[in-house]
């Protein structure tokens, strides 16, 4: 088969379309021939070698790799021990993740292996290319906002993550127009929030279709300085500045960083009584199922930003570079 493999760190130039042997599904495993593949961050982390990590949490990675977790295609072999799909049933999955971050997933490849557990049928109504650009982003949204579906251990901090009530309350989404926060946008809003976005005042139209009642430019104005007595605030951006939301919050308050690592505000967070939770994010096809049921039904809809062929992954990844993404970036392999 044609897969996107790297035999060493690097910038996108890294990416190398070539042969690869094609897998083969084991114990518990289906083989999917792919559609699309969906853009995330961890892939470019992972190419990157995760430098942003400290040096003891990176892990050990075997070249070549291919990269890549969201898949969409139709299922062309099943392992003996596997109920419940069958050769020609069109799936989407986030293939092994976290468990795979090391290069184990290997989505950016015209066949990719998943467990059964990790996949859903695709749903009916939309196409292969937004639903494969669906399931990190909207499993993110999902577990942070609405269920964590699992009881494992947080790596991220010493205890469970617990999404908090959003019906009636009001809620700043950080990065509102990008891949997760898109998506953060129209669960809020389902669940009866009042929903302040953040972006780009590009993309103010986008969001604003999407649901979001108030919006600010962040180019403009400093969220945090206009903007107070919020009930949540999810950081779709995270890092080291997650901090400067907590004074918009108001007592009991929640800060949900998408991505914690550098977040340094624990003790203003408890002198002002404001919860700071984060999740790892899980593959789940039992979500990924529910989930098929709002995107059928237009209840959830995945924005694509720039679509490209696998054998020109690298432009992809350039594109993700220069930022300001409105939704998501996908890979197609077959029509």
């Amino acid at each position: 088969m044609k897969a996107i493999r790297q035999h060493e760190f690097g910038g996108p130039d890294v990416l190398r379309y070539e042969d690869a042997p094609k897998p083969q599904a084991g114990p518990g495993e289906v083989l999917i021939r792919v559609h699309a593949v969906g853009v995330n961050p961890p892939d470019w982390y992972l190419r990157d070698g995760y430098r942003m990590l400290p040096p003891e949490w990176q892990p050990r990675v075997e070249f070549p790799v291919i990269l890549g977790t969201d898949v969409s295609g139709v299922i062309e072999d099943v392992a003996e021990d596997v109920t419940g799909f069958k050769p020609g049933d069109a799936v989407y999955a986030m293939v092994r993740f976290p468990t795979g971050l090391a290069g184990q997933s290997r989505a950016y490849a015209e066949y990719v292996t998943a467990p059964a557990s990790e996949i859903a049928l695709k749903p009916a109504r939309v196409d292969h290319a937004h639903a494969a650009a669906a399931p990190m982003s909207l499993l993110t949204a999902w577990q942070f906002l609405i269920d964590q579906g699992h009881d494992l251990p947080n790596p991220l901090q010493p205890h469970p993550h617990q999404p908090v009530p959003l019906e009636g309350r009001t809620v700043l989404v950080n990065g509102a127009a990008g891949g997760v926060g898109h998506l953060v946008v129209q669960l809020a809003k389902w669940k009866g929030a009042q929903v302040i976005a953040v972006a780009s005042g590009r993309q103010e139209a986008f969001v604003r279709g999407l649901g979001a009642d108030d919006f600010i430019d962040y180019t403009r104005v400093a969220p945090e300085a206009v903007v107070t007595g919020v009930d949540l605030v999810v950081d779709c951006v995270g890092g080291p500045t997650s901090g400067r939301f907590l004074q918009t919050l108001k007592r009991g308050g929640a800060l949900f960083p998408i991505f914690p690592l550098g977040f340094d505000g624990a003790e203003e967070a408890a002198r002002r009584g404001v919860t700071v939770s984060a999740t790892q994010v899980r593959s789940n096809g039992q979500q990924l199922a529910t989930l098929s049921g709002l995107l059928n039904d237009g209840t959830v809809r995945i924005a694509i930003d720039s679509r490209y062929p696998l054998s020109d992954a690298r432009a992809a990844h350039e594109r993700a570079a220069k930022g300001h993404i409105a939704g998501k970036l996908v890979l197609t392999v077959r029509e």
